[in-house]
């Protein structure tokens, strides 16, 4: 049995499933290039409106980071990048959904909208993802150092957090027309 653990509204969950379960859906995840954690997110919300979605990649983003906390805790560096980079996608796809209802299926998309996203949030955006992106290489190579995720974390933190504010602020827009 393996436990994909999930960071939702700051609640870690634990799901246990078999391990040949696990194993198909860390290949189906490899294969597209994402986290498990992160194909299990977009399994589970498939049918969720965008904008809703949009906030869970949000808080899936603030597991992950919390994730990568730990893993630093533990001395687990390349985990902890990865966990760092896995937020930085999320993120990015959430604005994909909040601004475009508009699902990013893989590693350009993501490469290409992060620009989109720099347009309306700023140059740093772009600057955070390639450091992310970096992340992603350390996984794989085992090359960076603790203190290279720390810093990547901050920036990716603040990332995060923005983009969650935009999304909450249209959220709470949206839900005062309705009860208008």
């Amino acid at each position: 049995m393996f436990s994909i653990v999930f960071g939702l509204v700051l609640v870690l969950t634990t799901i246990t499933i078999p391990h040949s379960i696990y194993e198909r859906l860390r290949k189906r995840a490899f294969k597209a290039g994402v986290l498990v954690e992160e194909l299990v997110l977009e399994l589970l919300t498939r049918d969720i409106d965008p904008k809703d979605k949009a906030m869970d990649y949000v808080e899936a983003a603030r597991g992950l980071l919390e994730q990568a906390r730990e893993e630093l805790e533990k001395g687990n560096i390349r985990q902890a990048a990865e966990k760092v980079w896995g937020a930085t996608a999320l993120a990015i796809k959430a604005y994909a959904y909040y601004k475009e209802k508009r699902r990013l299926a893989s590693h350009s998309e993501l490469w290409e909208y992060k620009d989109t996203v720099a347009e309306e949030l700023g140059g740093w955006v772009s600057d955070t993802f390639r450091q992310a992106n970096s992340m992603h290489t350390c996984f794989y190579e085992g090359w960076c150092t603790e203190k290279d995720v720390k810093e990547v974390m901050v920036k990716v933190n603040e990332l995060v957090n923005v983009i969650a504010e935009k999304i909450r602020q249209h959220i709470t827009d949206r839900n005062n027309k309705r009860n208008i």
